[in-house]
């Protein structure tokens, strides 16, 4: 089984993996979400990790877009605790250092950490990881990386500040994305992510959502992207929960009817059940 996953071992997208796969896999490491995807279609990698939304960044956008223009199949989700850890060199303290670095939005998320240390100079990187392998590798001893745990594990640093994000709920919803449809039993599936694009009057979006409520279907995330080719038309991203699969079977038969380009994305577990 061989995976793709954004960023590199150490990083939050491998820790799913961990996590979520009961068998050891073959890790193959993209520094960029377009290159996981390119992996996933030309059959390099079986299935890719993606993140799609953190609860407080809220949604990675673009990935929308990835999944959809490139056909790809959502079969699954993993919400993942994000615990952002300060780590050096062994033997090093706070003081000693001049630079931290790590992704922008990990950086972000610990603000009023670094609002502590106004002297130490924030530099963003590609990923969590990288900063953490490279203080590995070189011995540097003046720079820190804010990474998972895992990284720490992985390239012999110590934590020398403990989960140091700002906030405590921290969240990052993970899709799991495959270039073919994998087949699940029906009675598994309670969850769906759809596309559609709206006609441009008054009250059509709310139609289609008053169609899912009175399909038994629990809308659980909206998101709007523009058409690029049509400007000021949008396309609906959409999540919804469903207690029996007929009622999903329902509701894509009229929404079909009922909006323009209706796509399937994927049918798949809720695992917050």
């Amino acid at each position: 089984m061989k995976v793709a996953i954004q960023g590199i071992r150490g990083s939050n997208h491998h820790q799913v993996v961990k996590e979520y796969y009961s068998e050891s896999v073959d890790l193959i490491e993209c520094l960029s979400f377009d290159k996981l995807v390119a992996q996933v279609i030309d059959g390099t990698a079986h299935e890719g990790v993606m993140a799609i939304e953190n609860s407080i960044a809220g949604s990675i956008i673009p990935n929308y877009n990835l999944i959809y223009h490139n056909g790809l199949h959502i079969t699954g989700e993993y919400y993942l605790d994000i615990h952002h850890h300060l780590m050096t060199m062994k033997g090093q303290s706070l003081e000693n250092i001049k630079e931290i670095h790590s992704h922008p939005m990990a950086l972000l998320q610990c603000k009023d950490f670094f609002e502590l240390y106004p002297h130490i100079r924030l530099v963003a990187d590609v990923d969590t990881a990288i900063t953490a392998k490279r203080i590995h590798e070189e011995q540097i001893s003046h720079i820190a990386a804010v990474a998972p745990r895992v990284s720490a594990e992985l390239y012999d640093l110590e934590i020398i500040a403990p989960s140091i994000q700002s906030s405590k709920n921290n969240e990052t919803r993970f899709f799991f994305v495959s270039s073919s449809k994998i087949a699940q039993e029906i009675d598994n599936i309670d969850k769906a992510s759809i596309r559609f694009i709206t006609d441009h009057k008054r009250g059509s979006l709310a139609t289609i959502l008053n169609v899912m409520s009175d399909c038994n279907l629990n809308l659980t995330k909206i998101q709007s992207l523009p058409i690029l080719e049509t400007p000021w038309k949008y396309a609906f991203f959409v999540d919804v929960t469903f207690e029996q699969y007929k009622h999903f079977s329902k509701a894509k038969s009229l929404l079909e009817l009922m909006s323009e380009n209706f796509n399937i994305l994927g049918e798949y577990k809720n695992v917050r059940s």
